[in-house]
């Protein structure tokens, strides 16, 4: 049950995804675990939306059905009015290529590629023109602060160093949604305010929407949206910055 009742969204106009009676359902019978149950979700366009919970509240498997890393038991997810629920494994894999972008907390950076080619590598899987990869490769590790880090390889990153490649490789793209699992865990609280401001700042000059999961409460005062998960429900939203 939503304790706050948020803003009414038309989906057809104001929400780039929406989630409606999702359910996930792990096992069978008396071994069933119930990860998410009934998840309605309108996450408007253009804004960056936290999802917050404790360990075991349902935000990593909800994440993971948005971003059609996994598909629902029960419900539909519809992506820029596009029922993306059921589709084949090579359509999720192009969705997720072009117009979602995916951050881990894992980095999932390849080993024995510099920063910058883990980033060019990104946008050459993505389509995008190879003339720009450079470019767009460079900018954003500028942005994330690696301007002078840009040719050492993970294993010469420090673990928060690692995580702001893995989002210089997914801003670089532009994708029209992201998707991040605690972007800021592995940061210190200066880095985290600034990536978080990063964030902004991308949505603010190309229109892209960012949903982030997260405990630390710094990082939900500056969030748009914030939805609160508890045993698989959305149990409170909270309306922050958008009247």
């Amino acid at each position: 049950m939503i304790l706050e009742q948020q803003r009414k969204i038309d989906p057809k106009q104001d929400s780039i995804m929406v989630a409606q009676g999702v359910k996930r359902t792990f096992g069978k019978g008396h071994n069933a675990v119930h990860a998410l149950k009934n998840v309605n979700l309108n996450i408007p366009r253009g804004c960056l939306v936290a999802l917050k919970g404790r360990s075991g509240s349902g935000k990593t498997t909800l994440l993971n059905v948005l971003g059609t890393l996994d598909q629902p038991t029960e419900g539909n997810v519809f992506f820029q009015n596009n029922n993306i629920s059921n589709l084949s494994d090579k359509e999720r894999t192009n969705l997720r290529r072009k117009d979602i972008g995916l951050i881990f907390q894992s980095f999932a950076l390849t080993p024995y590629m510099t920063a910058l080619e883990n980033v060019e590598f990104a946008l050459r899987i993505a389509g995008i023109p190879s003339k720009e990869h450079l470019k767009l490769a460079e900018e954003a590790l500028s942005l994330v602060g690696l301007k002078k880090r840009m040719k050492h390889r993970p294993y010469e990153l420090s673990g928060g160093e690692q995580q702001r490649v893995a989002i210089a490789r997914c801003i670089a793209q532009q994708p029209a949604l992201i998707l991040a699992d605690e972007p800021t865990a592995e940061l210190d609280s200066k880095m985290g305010f600034q990536i978080i401001q990063l964030f902004k700042k991308c949505i603010q000059d190309t229109g892209m929407t960012i949903v982030l999961t997260t405990h630390d409460p710094d990082v939900m005062e500056l969030v748009d949206y914030l939805y609160e998960l508890e045993d698989g429900e959305i149990v409170q939203s909270n309306q922050n910055a958008i009247d």
